[in-house]
């Protein structure tokens, strides 16, 4: 009975595994239709009485303003270039944070943000957890860097319903994505941790000043040649 069940989860397992490496295989090259968390999101919509109509278009990386891929990596992911999908050190940080107690401190880097609202569901179960570390290892193995960010650029929140880029960048100020400039850039990025709370277009006092932090800290990476590490060899994790 038992070895039944053992062979039958170890079936399972390697069904799921096999599925997984072929789909993130598959988005290095095809744009995704769509996020868990957008499908998530409308269903939230529809129980609390209020649809909303998602809105996302896909923009190849071509077509997305440097400035704002700068803008997000200084605010999000500042060792984006170089770690291997996770941050040790900011973890570390992090716990240490949270053992304090007060307001929880996350430390995802942009892979992980994009393993979690591409393929899981929101929370923070140990489930959940192993499951975005092991899509943030497939993307981190598969995808190149520039792919990973153009892919979380076309994903991100940015508002009720708005989804990626294109979406925000027309949203909150009238522009494509190709033509947002480093201060509407620093604003969008200002307000990814919570952005059905804050606005870019609308920002608050906290918001304006992030958004200046961030165009500082986009300078301090060497502005938009920082693009330029994406293509460079990574360091070894315990190097970082």
């Amino acid at each position: 009975m038992l070895s039944s069940i053992f062979r039958r989860l170890s079936r399972a397992l390697l069904w799921f595994a096999a599925g997984s490496v072929l789909l993130v295989l598959l988005f290095r090259w095809v744009p995704p239709p769509g996020t868990a968390l957008m499908a998530e999101r409308k269903v939230e919509s529809w129980f609390n009485g209020q649809p909303i109509d998602l809105q996302r278009d896909w923009e190849p990386w071509e077509r997305i303003s440097d400035e704002l891929k700068v803008a997000v990596i200084a605010g999000e992911d500042q060792k984006f270039a170089n770690h291997w999908g996770f941050d040790f050190n900011a973890i570390q940080a992090a716990l240490a944070h949270n053992e304090r107690g007060g307001s929880i401190r996350g430390a995802s880097t942009l892979s992980q943000q994009v393993a979690k609202n591409q393929f899981l569901w929101a929370g923070r179960s140990w489930l959940r957890k192993g499951l975005e570390a092991w899509f943030t290892g497939l993307i981190e193995l598969l995808w190149p860097k520039e792919r990973i960010l153009e892919v979380y650029l076309n994903s991100a929140e940015w508002g009720e319903g708005v989804f990626g880029a294109q979406a925000a960048a027309r949203h909150h100020f009238g522009v494509d994505a190709s033509q947002l400039s480093r201060q509407q850039a620093s604003l969008l990025a200002a307000v990814l941790p919570s952005p059905l709370r804050w606005s870019a277009s609308q920002p608050s006092s906290y918001v304006a000043r992030r958004a200046g932090w961030i165009r500082q800290q986009m300078r301090q990476l060497g502005g938009n040649s920082y693009l330029a590490q994406l293509d460079s060899p990574r360091r070894a994790p315990w190097n970082q």
